[in-house]
């Protein structure tokens, strides 16, 4: 392995076989390991940014002349822009390098930081805060050219483990700055939003320093407009998007509403709210890496149709509890939510580099040629994955919007999700976990001859 410096572009690694143990035991593993720390303080900032107005409305009291949809429609357009900017952000890893664009990456944070404190006080426009809250949205790209970057550092049977770390570091970004809101609010009162923007603009220029000194390029990284063609071409893109709308779209919309609910359903004030928010992402957050393990050992597949079931069964709790009006067995109820959630999001990852490594052995390849199509198929797919996924929390909170305009509360949103929730357990079942029609013999594919695709695949697929 060797390592050069250009000018102005930093640390380039030449040479890097994560697949070849020998590599990995003597130099892979250090080298992967560190790269992996320093993403997870960029992505855990820019977690804290993107997240920035669900706890900045928090401050907005009835002198900001915001109802609760507005509120709402604010933090969904952050939602919004977050999940848009995913897609270049993967290609930019490879466009600038991991190390590179991680520095360039978290400091565009800044702008949003910035403007938020300029403009956080009452008599603002409502059009000014929509403009900043957009802007937040940066925040967001992060996480896709950060879960791109790692899955090149990591051979496939450490993937599940390292991007769940990797995602479950940065998640936790969400329920810190809502920890970082209490505090605030305890101490300072809830109309001093300046002081938690004070503290978290020094932090993003840490995270970017430490980037800039601690990461490195792989050169072996290019921007494949053929693989996102062909993986925009595949079925199990669109599939999996489907399935990480599920997972993580609930994570961050939940996330970015939880405090309105409470203060909107449950008549929380903020620092009531704020005192609750940060429970279910914190534990969302720090169950994810044990998503990905779960699904490195038992399959990924498996691992999300189950955890589709109980978060089925974790909503009909919450629906019962908004019908009854039960704070307590609400409360119990999400945090159950966002803990799956969690182990959603690691297994559904998971699950990416696993399909697209199987259909190179259905496809015949074998050794490296097998694992090169693999991370070049895998790595275009992470961009449009994680794209449509973080939809998924915009649909979340202008689904809350509609609901609370409509009849005050969120109990029609909630029963929207539970249905959606059993068309994913569906989903995950009929294309990854059944069995071909027939009753026939079915084996898992280890190279190009055999059965037809058709009756190899779903197998094949049963441990992705």
């Amino acid at each position: 392995m060797t390592a050069r410096k250009t000018p102005g572009g930093g640390r380039w690694i030449q040479h890097w076989e994560p697949e070849n143990d020998t590599f990995w035991k003597e130099k892979g593993a250090k080298i992967a390991n560190r790269n992996l720390l320093f993403s997870v303080i960029s992505e855990h900032i820019g977690f804290s940014i993107w997240s920035l107005w669900s706890v900045l409305v928090l401050f907005m009291g009835p002198e900001y002349g915001i109802d609760p949809a507005g509120k709402f429609f604010l933090v969904a357009m952050a939602t919004l822009v977050g999940a848009c900017v995913r897609v270049p952000y993967t290609f930019a890893v490879a466009r600038f390098g991991g190390r590179n664009w991680t520095v360039m990456s978290a400091g565009l944070l800044l702008v949003p930081g910035v403007a938020a404190f300029i403009v956080m006080e009452p008599g603002t426009s409502y059009t000014t805060f929509m403009v900043v809250a957009l802007l937040t949205g940066v925040g967001g790209g992060n996480f896709a050219s950060s879960m791109t970057n790692i899955n090149a550092f990591f051979p496939l049977h450490k993937k599940g483990w390292a991007l769940g770390l990797n995602a479950g570091g940065g998640n936790i970004g969400v329920a810190a700055i809502q920890l970082v809101t209490l505090a605030v609010i305890a101490v300072a009162g809830d109309g001093q939003p300046r002081v938690l923007l004070s503290i978290y603009l020094p932090l993003v220029v840490v995270s970017a320093t430490f980037a800039w000194l601690r990461m490195d390029n792989l050169a072996v990284m290019k921007n494949d407009s053929g693989a996102f063609k062909e993986t925009a071409r595949d079925a199990h893109t669109w599939i999996m998007s489907f399935l990480y709308i599920g997972t993580f779209g609930s994570f961050i919309g939940y996330s970015f509403a939880f405090g309105l609910v409470l203060q909107n359903q449950f008549d929380r004030t903020p620092l009531q709210a704020a005192s609750l928010t940060f429970i279910g992402p914190l534990l969302g957050s720090l169950i994810r890496p044990l998503g990905g393990w779960l699904a490195d050992r038992y399959g990924g597949a498996r691992i999300t149709l189950w955890n589709f079931a109980a978060m089925g069964l974790a909503t009909a709790v919450i629906l019962l509890a908004s019908v009854q009006e039960s704070l307590g067995l609400f409360l119990s109820g999400f945090i159950v939510l966002f803990v799956l959630t969690g182990v959603g999001n690691g297994s559904t990852y998971k699950m990416i580099p696993g399909i697209f490594q199987a259909k190179a052995r259905i496809l015949g390849l074998v050794g490296e040629e097998a694992n090169h199509y693999g991370r070049r198929l895998s790595g275009a797919a992470i961009g449009v994955i994680g794209a449509v996924g973080g939809l998924g929390g915009l649909g979340i909170n202008l689904a809350f919007r509609q609901s609370f305009l409509s009849t005050g509360t969120g109990i029609s949103a909630f029963a929207a999700f539970l249905v959606f929730y059993a068309v994913c357990f569906v989903v995950t079942w009929a294309v990854y976990l059944r069995r071909p029609v027939g009753g026939g013999r079915t084996r898992t594919v280890a190279g190009g001859a055999g059965a037809t695709e058709q009756s190899e695949e779903r197998p094949s697929f049963a441990r992705v």
